[in-house]
């Protein structure tokens, strides 16, 4: 691979961008810093979240800066439901949620060096 957009496209994990002459520029140029948000209304991630965790990785590792976020002020709302309203989720428990998920995140970055978090 010649890029990382090169990279992300063929493992599937980009498929559209606003810019992407500007973007591949951008991450040519870079370091870039990016973020990546995960949302604490759960005790751990799921399959899906390995994607965006793999992508920061990749990136990482292609020599940019990762801010990834476990929110808290989103997880106290919870998750919509289809047949009801959100249910307000106790800050303490928001609060273990945050740090079950930083703790699944942390082994695939990098805290060393110009790229760490």
């Amino acid at each position: 691979m010649t890029d990382i957009v090169d990279e992300l496209k063929w493992r599937g994990l980009f498929s559209l961008s606003t810019d992407e002459d500007a973007l591949r520029k951008a991450l040519a140029d870079g370091p870039v810093t990016f973020y990546c948000g995960f949302d604490p209304t759960a005790p751990s991630l799921h399959v899906g979240h390995l994607v965006q965790v793999l992508t920061v990785r990749r990136l990482q590792q292609a020599g940019h800066r990762p801010l990834a976020l476990v929110g808290g002020a989103t997880g106290l709302i919870g998750d919509p439901r289809p047949t009801a309203e959100r249910t307000l989720n106790d800050p303490e428990t928001v609060a273990g949620w945050v740090g079950k998920l930083r703790s699944q995140i942390e082994p695939f970055l990098s805290f060393e060096g110009r790229t760490r978090p």
